[in-house]
């Protein structure tokens, strides 16, 4: 090979490192930028908001935080929403867990039809069946009720869920089954002590989307929930935001951080644990 061809090829990848660069750049302001426009803003006041939106907080205003705090009734909001949060990931492991060790140990009669079912109805918007569930759920009286937003959760929740954990467990050898089977072994004792420790980074990673999905959860929150004390934090931020005595826009920025601050933190510590479950999980049919 020519050094004059050596050339071409090193300018040509040094370009499409610049390229990739600038795209990744751009990435990073268009994901973060409102992030931190947002910050700002939660410590200004309304004219100043509306002076300039883009602007440095001339000030830090803390008070802010805890005007908003009280206000927003985060206490008992978030309160509602970490409730949901642990009921529906505990929900989703069980349901999935079991579910996919079946599809993907006992090899049960239609197991890749369930598979390609699951995938396909886990796409299905809930506003398709939202008038069904909600006459259903009327009638054994669980709407207005967080013990009624449990099951919908873990039902919206279990099927990609189901389709993750089947591909961790498809990729273990089945050799490992029949040693523990030689041993004595049973099934229970070997999803318990054998699957699951070995899968535990694909539940991890079921859990973070899990939990992260409903504590964002409006839609659901809104249509089944009607007493204040019971709202989650997303309903209860809207319900702050749209009350029509709502003026100040540097409160609204500051609750909407609040709301933030605990997914932001949890994700940045898991972040590292939950790309390695995307990315060892896969898709296995």
């Amino acid at each position: 090979m020519s050094a004059h061809t050596i050339s071409q090829k090193q300018r040509l990848f040094g370009n499409s490192r610049v390229l990739n660069h600038i795209a990744l750049s751009l990435l990073v302001v268009f994901s973060l930028g409102p992030l931190v426009i947002l910050v700002f803003n939660s410590f200004k006041t309304t004219p100043q908001i509306s002076q300039n939106p883009l602007s440095l907080p001339p000030e830090l205003r803390w008070e802010n935080y805890a005007s908003a705090w009280e206000a927003g009734n985060f206490a008992v909001t978030m309160r509602n929403s970490l409730f949901l949060v642990v009921t529906t990931v505990l929900g989703v492991w069980a349901v999935a867990g079991l579910a996919a060790y079946s599809l993907a140990r006992l090899n049960p009669p239609g197991a890749n039809f369930i598979t390609i079912y699951l995938v396909t109805g886990g796409t299905l918007p809930i506003q398709v069946t939202i008038f069904v569930l909600f006459v259903m759920m009327s009638k054994v009286n669980l709407t207005n009720s967080l013990l009624g937003l449990f099951p919908l959760y873990v039902a919206g929740g279990a099927p990609f869920a189901t389709f993750l954990l089947r591909s961790f467990m498809v990729a273990i050898p089945q050799e490992i089954d029949d040693a523990a089977r030689v041993d004595g072994a049973n099934y229970w004792q070997i999803f318990w002590r054998i699957i699951l420790p070995i899968t535990w980074p694909g539940f991890l990673t079921v859990g973070l989307i899990t939990a992260l999905g409903v504590w964002n959860e409006f839609f659901v929150a809104t249509t089944f929930i009607r007493n204040p004390e019971l709202r989650t934090v997303a309903t209860g931020l809207h319900s702050f935001i749209s009350s029509a005595r709502f003026q100040d826009w540097g409160l609204a920025h500051s609750a909407a951080v609040i709301m933030l601050l605990p997914v932001i933190v949890i994700f940045l510590l898991l972040q590292r644990r939950f790309i390695e479950g995307l990315t060892q999980g896969g898709v296995k049919m």
